[in-house]
This record gives structure tokens, sequence and C-alpha cells, in this order.
């Protein structure tokens, strides 16, 4: 059976790892500040006298009142499990396997690359200065050779917002060449600068959207892709008859309407406020160097002591997420923001470890 396994395996499959989240590495956390989840949950009803029946493909009330958040009109919005999902069904739709590439800025989120790769799609590197903005320069001379170009803002792992001129300077070269995707899953915490206005303006402009991080529902799988209607309709022909689950609609549903949204807004307003004092007192600690800039969730930093650290937390049971294999993040590590009880007491297990001096 191994031998019949291997010869059917398609040949770019034999060669990936598969992902390994630390909820499979380490199952005994009990502070979980690694995933850039909420450190909330709020609560929900069900009405389980639908779940006989097939979901719809689309939930109307999903679309619509996600195209009143998000200020676009309905035929603009695609419901999709996660916004990884939304990542796959671009790859899928419009690139060829064996022929086309897909263009990324690292260090950025992992996916991109992961989803290209098992679909058999090249991935094109252009990586980011070492300020961590956008190589616009690079972009442009090698946007010719790909079909899509992602970008992340604000960008993780380092927490940094893409400047607007340089996302211009993106879609106007890539008017006739590739469709240009903002990943924007941190967008409630810098909301001023998101880019669903523009849909109109650039029809080659792609969105990505999720609930998982400020609407706090990581667990619900449910994210958006903005985008014209002539994509959303491509996006269409290759989604699954029914992708969103009836429950994931029901709660998607009631998280979107007035008074759940506001209390996003006040957890998110409590998780900034958090972030800075995070920040204020990792800054004051002379083994820390904090790396690129704090827009989203979660902070960025490196620590010659990353791997005792690292260890020494998750003896204590916090998780935090190691980022250094990432390009140009050696010995980085990143918090995500938790409660203030949990940031109080990351903030004392890390005072202890530098205080007795570890390294090793």
């Amino acid at each position: 059976m191994s031998n019949l396994i291997a010869r059917l395996t398609n040949p770019n499959i034999a060669t990936l790892a598969p992902y390994e989240s630390a909820r499979r590495l380490y199952a005994g956390g009990q502070d979980w500040l690694n995933a850039n989840e909420s450190p909330y949950a709020n609560p929900y009803q069900l009405d389980d006298t639908k779940l006989n029946r097939y979901p719809a493909c689309q939930p109307v009330s999903v679309v619509e009142q996600y195209a009143a958040y998000a200020g676009v009109m309905p035929q603009n919005v695609l419901v999709t499990r996660g916004a990884d999902e939304g990542i796959e069904l671009l790859i899928r739709a419009f690139c060829r396997p064996g022929r086309s590439s897909i263009m990324i800025c690292p260090p950025t989120y992992g996916m991109y690359a992961i989803s290209a790769e098992t679909c058999d799609v090249s991935v094109i590197k252009v990586p980011q200065h070492s300020d961590f903005s956008l190589d616009v320069d690079s972009i442009c001379q090698q946007a010719g050779d790909v079909s899509l170009v992602f970008i992340c803002s604000p960008n993780n792992p380092t927490g940094t917002q893409v400047a607007k001129e340089d996302i211009i300077r993106v879609l106007e070269h890539c008017a006739d060449k590739a469709l240009v995707v903002v990943d924007e899953a941190y967008i409630e915490f810098a909301f001023s600068d998101n880019w669903a206005s523009a849909l109109q303006r650039y029809p080659h402009l792609v969105i990505l959207r999720t609930l998982s991080k400020a609407f706090a529902l990581a667990g619900l799988r449910c994210g958006f892709t903005l985008a014209s209607d002539a994509i959303i309709q491509t996006l269409l022909k290759v989604i699954a008859p029914y992708p969103i689950p009836e429950p994931v609609a029901q709660i998607a549903a009631q998280a979107l309407g007035e008074d759940p949204i506001a209390r996003m807004r006040e957890q998110v307003d409590i998780i900034e406020t958090e972030r800075q004092r995070l920040t204020d007192a990792l800054s004051a600690m002379d083994e820390v160097t904090l790396v690129g800039a704090q827009k989203a969730n979660f902070i960025l930093f490196r620590t010659p002591a990353k791997d005792a650290l690292m260890r020494d937390l998750v003896d204590n049971g916090l998780l935090i997420r190691d980022q250094s294999k990432q390009l140009n993040l050696q010995q980085c590590l990143r918090i995500s923001v938790g409660t203030p009880e949990q940031n109080t007491r990351l903030l004392s297990l890390m005072r202890d470890f530098f205080t007795r001096g570890e390294t090793a």
C-alpha cells in the first residue's frame, strides 16, 4: 500500500510537510497567545430546526449584512470557510497548475505559498525592505510573470501597515497584468486604511476579510472575499456546493448585527489598550527588541534567548509563536494580545526568566 500511495501522490504534494499548529504540538497549553485569536468569547444562539437541510451556498443574510458593514454591494461579496478558502479559490480559479505563479512579499502570512504549492503553482518572492515596507520597484518588474499578487495589510507577522501610495502603485502597474489581493484579516485594528471603497476604481483588486480576529470567531471559520462581480462569479464556479454550514451562517449573521458590531469595536479598543501596555513593558526589557510595528492584535519582538524563553513559557502553560524561520526574522517571537490577566502573567513570566539570566 505504501508503494501505491507514493506512486499516486502528486509530485508537488509529496515534498510538502503537513501544517503543524500549536494545538497539535502543545496540547497542554493553558494561555494561548500564539494564533492572533481574540481573547473574548461571546454568546450566540442556534436554531437547530434547519440542520436537517443543506445550507445555502451563499447565505443571503450574511452576504447582505457583511456588504453593509464593508460598504460594498452584495454582488461584491463571497462568503468562504475562513479567508484561507478565499486564498485557495483565487489560486484555483486564476492560476494554471504547473504554469502559473503568484507573488508574495516575505516575511508574510504563510498560507499564500502553501495554497499555491498545493495547487502546483509556483511562488515568486519579493522580500520586503529592511523596514518591512514593500519593494514596489521589484514587484512591478516581476508582476508580468504572475497571476496574483498577495499583499497583507496590516501584515502578519510584522504588524506593519502597507503605505497607501505603495498599494496604488502596484494596482496601477498590474491593471492589465495580475489580480492584486489585499489581505485585510486585521483591518478592524486599522479600519481607516481599508481598501473596500476602491473596488469600483480597481476592478482587478481583491480584498480578503475574516471574522476570526476582531470578531472573536476563529472557531467559526468564516471569511469573506470582496471583489468585482466578474471575479466573484468566477470564484463561484470553483467553490463547493454547500461551503457555509448552517450553524456558521446563523452565528455570522448574528455577529454582523448592530449591537455585536458595537461590542466588537469595544473589545478592539481594549485589545489596543493592552497592546500598548505590552509594547511599553517589552520596550523596557533590555533583552528584547521590538520588530516591525503594532497595527494589529499582536507584537513581534527579537531576543537572543528566543529558544530558552519559548521553552520556559511552554513549561508554564503559556504559548506564543516562534517566527524565526521567516525571512529576516531571526530570533523573533510573536505575542498575541490576550486578556489583561493573561498579559500580566506573560510579562511576569518573562521578567522572571530574564532575571534568572537563562540563555541556553
